[in-house]
């Protein structure tokens, strides 16, 4: 195996990342200078430069809080900005007597840091190059215009020959240079630095993994494993969002497959979404941060594929919560509330779950996906394809999956449940177990919240089974109860004709409303079965009036103080005695009156 193939320079992607050896260095050995310093001293936040002979220091250069003493000859034969300032000063000097010049460089890139680098350079000392110090470097020397038609060899030159080396040799350099970049962001733009990177980061992301080495490449016996696409994305997560995005953008220009794109996206958001939410939970944000945040999160937005099934329902409901969090664009809200509204009848309830945040607040965000159901609802006869029945029984899961949250309020559980229209549900028995749950946990509750609540469950929508429960439920309101038991007691003393059958199956379909099916209708085949049909509705009137009379009396019951566990089995036992029983009396209830 030759030398230049075993260069430790060289990366190799395996278990999901990217190792490598050595990290990549720059010495810059001494140039010819007009001065040499003898010695360097720093003192507190103040540089003191020593020459052999000895000369006074006629330079001072203000950067930050620090002060450099120097010397004007050996600076201004590398900069044409300290030149410049310094023939500014003079005339100021000459007229105070005062042979040192002092410049300050409060907007120098890189700050003291970078300058100290700039000072050993110019007065022949070895300055050490690294992945991180050559970006701020590369853009101080702009700065101060060290270029070679001043003198050859200068200093922007050698920081641009291994910036250029360090971005298209080392994967993990690259990402420090990038990381650099994040304080230095207006000067390292202007040079475009993050966008040599991004490109260079995007370029190898697209690249097959193998294709980094010989599929025989070994380095001290580490092997070349199968490495997924998405070796690179734990590289990518500490990126910021703006050199973030000019990765993907670059990715995507390159060919990149959508699908990881956008595993990536999610997974960078994911992250910076827990850490963005843990400042919220700890009142850390400050308005000086959160404009930035919401357009960070706009960008994202804009970035997502617009594919079908490119995107997760659950990425995008934690990208619309950041965003109504951060209060972002409201057409871009809209946006992801209309996209989450077409992936519903695929979701299941467990993609719905959002996490909340705040102390009054629930464990999960519901009002967010009641949101989304009123979109969907309201948008629906839009889609002709739509099926609403697979939406109704998500939203049933839903609500069983949050209805034990203590901070649920009743308002947010009644809203969600009354989002879609009626129709939605052809059975009502998970939301009644959803609303049995609720009131199970909440025993708080009044009356009226209770009642409340079960006005969205039909009696023509639940099974046998739930009926029964329902009239043995003491978690229900009375006034709930009890119209299912007279419901009850109306279905079992109904006239058992040949066309009380058939009366049945239409009053469900008809006056009920629980068919939708067009089309459907009812031939009557002689005028003797429409004469029974009218017999069996001036029946069910009679029996209708009666129950509104012992529905009447037992509101009065309830108002003069009805104690609702002791008397509920009275109820039922005034139901099944039927209506004209003389049980009636006994409590002050009478039929009508002919």
């Amino acid at each position: 195996m030759t030398e230049e193939r075993r260069n430790l320079d060289r990366e190799i992607p395996t278990c999901g990342s990217v190792i490598g050896g050595k990290h990549n260095k720059c010495v810059i050995f001494p140039v010819k200078s007009s001065m040499i310093a003898e010695s360097m001293e720093r003192s507190n936040k103040n540089w003191i430069v020593q020459t052999k002979p000895v000369y006074e220091s006629d330079l001072i250069v203000q950067v930050g809080e620090f002060c450099f003493h120097l010397h004007k000859l050996p600076m201004v034969a590398r900069s044409k900005y300290l030149n410049r300032m310094i023939i500014q000063n003079s005339s100021h000097e000459v007229q105070n007597n005062n042979s040192v010049s002092t410049i300050q460089l409060n907007n120098l890139p890189g700050g003291p840091m970078a300058f100290e680098l700039v000072m050993k350079f110019c007065y022949g000392w070895k300055v050490d190059l690294t992945a991180k110090n050559v970006a701020p470097l590369y853009c101080a020397t702009h700065f101060l215009e060290m270029t070679d038609d001043l003198a050859q060899g200068n200093l922007t030159s050698k920081a641009e020959a291994f910036l250029s080396f360090v971005i298209s040799s080392s994967w993990k350099d690259t990402f420090k240079v990038l990381k650099s970049c994040e304080s230095i962001s207006r000067c390292a733009n202007q040079l475009h630095i993050p966008k040599r990177c991004s490109e260079a980061i995007a370029r190898k992301a697209c690249m097959n993994p193998e294709s980094f080495c010989n599929s025989d490449y070994n380095v001290d016996n580490v092997r070349l494993e199968v490495v997924a696409d998405n070796w690179w994305f734990k590289d990518v997560l500490i990126l910021r969002i703006d050199h973030f995005i000019e990765v993907i953008e670059s990715g995507k220009q390159r060919g990149m497959k959508f699908e990881v794109a956008e595993s990536c996206i999610a997974h960078w958001t994911m992250r910076w979404f827990a850490r963005l939410m843990s400042e919220f939970e700890n009142l850390m944000l400050n308005n000086s941060t959160d404009k930035l945040k919401a357009m960070a999160i706009e960008s994202l937005i804009r970035l997502l594929p617009e594919e079908e099934n490119s995107v997760t329902s659950t990425f995008l409901l934690h990208i619309l919560k950041l965003g109504s969090v951060m209060k972002i664009d409201s057409q871009l809200l809209t946006r992801i509330e209309s996209r989450l509204a077409m992936m519903l009848e695929k979701c299941h309830a467990s993609d719905l779950l959002v996490k909340n945040y705040g102390d009054d607040d629930g464990v999960y965000d519901v009002a967010i996906v009641t949101r989304i159901v009123k979109f969907y609802a309201s948008h629906i006869s839009d889609n002709a394809q739509s099926n609403l029945s697979d939406v109704g029984r998500l939203v049933d899961a839903y609500l069983m999956l949050v209805a034990q949250d203590q901070n649920l309020k009743a308002d947010g559980f009644l809203v969600l449940a009354e989002a879609l229209p009626q129709d939605a549900r052809v059975c009502c028995n998970n939301l009644y177990r959803a609303i049995d749950m609720y009131l199970k946990a909440h025993p708080e509750l009044t009356e009226e919240e209770r009642t409340c609540l079960c006005r969205s469950l039909k009696y023509h929508k639940l099974s046998q089974a739930a009926r029964e429960h329902i009239t043995k439920n003491n978690r229900l309101p009375l006034k709930y109860v009890t119209s299912f038991i007279l419901l009850e007691q109306v279905s079992m003393t109904k006239p058992r004709t040949p066309f009380g059958l058939v009366d049945q199956q239409m009053r469900n379909r008809v006056v009920v409303g629980e068919s939708k099916c067009p089309g459907t209708s009812w031939t009557m085949n002689s005028q003797n079965e429409i004469n029974m049909m009218k017999r069996e509705v001036a029946t069910m009137k009679g029996q209708l009036n009666d129950i509104q009379m012992c529905k009447t009396k037992l509101q009065g019951q309830v108002k003069k103080g009805f104690n609702y566990k002791k008397n509920l089995a009275s109820v039922r036992k005034i139901v099944c005695f039927g209506f004209n029983n003389s049980k009636f009396r006994s409590f002050d209830f009478a039929p009508l009156s002919a």
